[in-house]
């Protein structure tokens, strides 16, 4: 037997895997998928809940405070509470203003890139984890419906960015206390931390580095961009991070709101 010719047996330990055995994993791989699903489905059920309130969701004059909630910011329906639109209003729609905005920026989550991840995983199990079996018999992609409308999330990126425009404008506001003048409330630090979090969440995204690097064959044509574009790569490794914490803050900052508006709470003012 040549050298080429000979073969040295190897024994491989532990258990195997079979169909009914779909890891060998010991760990308990499961928690982060049920933290996911959990955390996820609590905020639809809440957003959900809120966005059919419809009331509670603005402090005003009255109170001395401009404090809106920004499930129901740019508040454009006929039905909106005195003080808490801002010009342009839809005259006709009577029902809850947010059922009016909140398509979009729960539309830019779905598609979002890492929530694909995070409730593809959770939810389809396709996969569960790493070196877990799919869920699935079958894999087509995002090139069937419904999945194939994840292509549409550069567009809602786009709308993203405007609503931020808008909860920044409402934050800025909310330094503003009629009757008294301006200061700083605890409501206002809410508003700006949550209009932080989602301009981190935002400029951080997989579509705005694209877009500002994406399809520059020479950066050294594109000084700017390159520079936009070096500036954000570091804050897409963070992607996950400020989706998670813009996610429950921006229902905290809507809890926060309502229990004001509500009189449960008492917004104090620091100065």
């Amino acid at each position: 037997m040549t050298a080429l010719e000979s073969s040295t047996k190897v024994q491989l330990g532990g258990r195997k895997g079979g169909p009914d055995q779909p890891t060998l994993r010991q760990d308990r791989w499961w928690v982060q998928p049920v933290v996911t699903v959990s955390v996820l489905t609590a905020f639809v059920i809440y957003s959900t809940w809120a966005a059919f309130q419809n009331a509670n969701y603005y402090v005003g004059a009255n109170a001395h405070r401009d404090l809106i909630s920004p499930f129901y910011s740019p508040c454009i329906a006929s039905s909106c509470v005195a003080g808490s639109t801002h010009g342009f209003v839809l005259s006709g729609w009577t029902l809850s203003p947010a059922l009016l905005i909140l398509i979009f920026p729960l539309g830019f989550r779905l598609s979002c890139y890492y929530y694909r991840k995070a409730y593809y995983r959770a939810f389809w199990w396709s996969p569960p984890a790493c070196a877990v079996a799919d869920g699935h018999k079958s894999y087509s992609g995002e090139t069937r419906f419904p999945l194939i409308m994840q292509n549409v999330h550069r567009y809602f990126f786009y709308f993203g960015l405007l609503f931020n425009v808008m909860l920044t404008y409402d934050a800025v506001r909310a330094f503003h206390q009629p009757g008294i003048g301006w200061g700083v409330t605890v409501g206002t630090l809410v508003l700006v931390v949550n209009a932080v979090l989602l301009w981190l969440y935002s400029i951080s995204c997989h579509a705005c580095r694209h877009l500002c690097g994406g399809g520059v064959k020479s950066f050294h044509a594109h000084p700017i961009r390159h520079r936009i574009w070096k500036a954000l790569t570091p804050l897409n490794a963070h992607h996950m991070n400020f989706a998670w914490a813009s996610l429950i803050f921006v229902a905290l900052t809507d809890v926060y709101v309502r229990l004001v508006a509500s009189g449960v709470l008492t917004d104090y003012r620091l100065f």
